[in-house]
């Protein structure tokens, strides 16, 4: 619970004033109290609470302070050289009058924007740098990574040896016979799925890529959607080569794989390959070191935890975009858990695959994974009514559920092949198709408006080419109802079952990142339209009248 300390609503300079000597006065002093009285103890955590929110603010008043006076540079430069233009094209000298008013205005010579940034930067450096304004200045104006063009050269090498390393293990893969419907059965059940994770998530990367290049491109403001820091924020080059080094490393892996097995080293040794492969990438992943975009790392476990404990956390929108990723990779999930399966129930030394593919509790398990990314999605919704009294939020969560249902319905169709089960699993994936559909155009993209001046739009397109979002709407109904594959079965033995199901899996990761686009646009557009272009950071103290 947040301390609350009263404080007058008056002008920004008082307002700052009161805040820094209340903070420290009110709340270091009240700490030291004898804990004797209710509530005059304030411990430690809630000190330390309350000075992050309120050194938060700070930055962000900072922040804003900067907008409003570019603002107001920008709309004089602007005035001016239209003033230029006019004079130009009129062949009159009008400028300098209008120049002499316009620089009068108070809008133009004020410089109260500029006293209140120093106040506000040495109220900063006294209570929360040390007096030290260098340590200050990286909180309140910190500094972007600068691109470097070694990490274009990293991404361009990487790449290349992963198109030279793909054509060797295909190569190889062939003349092996390891894909053949005898031969390639073991190989499919034990090694296919611990490297199909890592090609699923090596894909997701590429789009995600693929996303931020194009909201850069497009001037999406991606950075304060997620509320990411800029100094540290992942760039589309980042993240092509984190995607780029994953798939080179994981084909050089099947490569060593193959080469291995056929020269008659032990089963048992060979196969440990993946899961050795899977415990670096883990390590990595929880390294304590500053290496390998550590921010970057520690962000996505503190989203996953978040996910995970849903609803116990406050829903931000990384937190439900992210999970919405998840919902696109419950294969890659299910793979992860058959190959974890398989490495801790001893399949390593028996090569019974079988161990992890029958009986009551894999089923249980299939379901329970399948289940989860909808229902920790499903809960954020419940969250964030709970939060913020919207009625939209239980409709959405409403689309989860009947998105559990119909995954549900499949599972067990695939196990109970009758008309009965046909027909409710028709039943359920169309309702929860036309329901994600409706839900994915009209309020994700906010497209679908009847009366929109482009016509079955939006009123506000950052694309200029209309045909863009007609040819997209129609591609994401397509990537939709590709659960049509899982009832009709095209396939003829477990080889070829599980390419197809890599293909479908590759082809729902590459809708997501179709979809990201287009929802983070309309949720910028949101943002414009509303005039939101800082955060409303939330104080530990509540504002009263002055009159109070």
């Amino acid at each position: 619970m947040a301390l609350r300390i009263d404080i007058p609503a008056t002008t920004p300079t008082r307002t700052i004033s009161a805040i820094a000597s209340m903070l420290w006065e009110d709340l270091v002093n009240n700490s030291k109290k004898e804990p004797g009285r209710p509530g005059d103890f304030i411990n430690r955590k809630k000190i330390q609470c309350a000075e992050k929110m309120i050194r938060g603010a700070f930055v962000e008043l900072y922040r804003g302070l900067g907008l409003l006076k570019t603002y107001s540079s920008l709309n004089m430069v602007a005035f001016t050289k239209i003033l230029k233009k006019f004079d130009k094209v009129s062949n009159q000298h009008a400028s300098a009058s209008y120049l002499k008013a316009v620089k009068r205005s108070y809008f133009i010579s004020s410089d109260k924007v500029v006293r209140l940034m120093d106040e506000v930067e040495a109220i900063f450096t006294k209570h929360f740098a040390d007096n030290d304004r260098k340590k200050a200045m990286k909180f309140l104006r910190p500094q972007q990574r600068k691109e470097s063009h070694m990490v274009t050269f990293f991404v361009g090498l990487f790449t290349g040896c992963f198109v030279s390393l793909f054509s060797i293990y295909a190569t190889l893969a062939h003349m092996s016979g390891i894909f053949s419907p005898n031969a390639g059965r073991s190989y499919v059940e034990t090694v296919y799925p611990v490297f199909s994770v890592f090609a699923l998530l090596s894909l997701h990367l590429f789009m995600y890529g693929c996303n931020l290049f194009m909201w850069k491109s497009t001037r999406i403001n991606y950075n304060f959607i997620f509320e990411f820091q800029p100094s540290t924020a992942l760039k589309y080059r980042d993240a092509f080569l984190i995607s780029t080094t994953f798939m080179t490393s994981v084909v050089a892996a099947m490569i060593i794989h193959l080469l291995l097995r056929a020269n008659g080293f032990p089963q048992s040794h060979v196969d440990a390959i993946p899961g050795i492969l899977l415990l670096i990438f883990t390590s990595l992943l929880i390294c304590p070191f500053d290496l390998f975009y550590r921010p970057t790392r520690y962000c996505f476990i503190r989203v996953i935890r978040n996910i995970i404990c849903s609803p116990f956390y406050k829903v931000l929108m990384v937190d439900f975009f992210m999970a919405d990723q998840l919902t696109s990779q419950i294969p890659m999930m299910r793979h992860l858990e058959s190959t974890a399966c398989y490495f801790l129930a001893g399949g390593l030394r028996t090569h019974r695959y079988e161990t992890c593919n029958n009986g009551r509790l894999y089923r249980d398990l299939v379901y329970v994974i399948s289940f989860l990314p909808y229902y920790w999605r499903a809960m954020q919704c419940a969250r964030r009514w709970f939060d913020e009294c919207d009625l939209k939020h239980l409709a959405n969560m409403g689309k989860y559920v009947s998105a559990m249902v119909a995954a549900g319905a499949r599972l067990t169709y695939a196990r109970q092949k009758n008309h009965l089960w046909f027909g409710i699993v028709l039943v359920t994936s169309s309702v929860a198709t036309v329901y994600q559909l409706y839900w994915d155009f009209v309020e994700d993209w906010g497209l679908l408006n009847p009366k929109s001046k482009n016509l079955w739009l939006r009123d506000d397109l950052i694309l200029k080419n209309k045909s863009i979002y007609y040819i997209s709407i129609a591609l994401n109904i397509v990537l939709r109802v590709v659960w049509v594959e899982t009832v009709m079965r095209f396939r003829f033995n477990i080889v070829e079952s599980r390419m197809l199901d890599f293909f479908f899996a590759s082809l729902e990761v590459m809708r997501r990142g179709h979809w990201n686009f287009y929802r983070l646009e309309n949720e910028h557009l949101n943002n414009v339209g509303k005039f939101r272009a800082v955060k409303a950071v939330p104080l530990p103290f509540r504002e009263t009248d002055s009159d109070d």
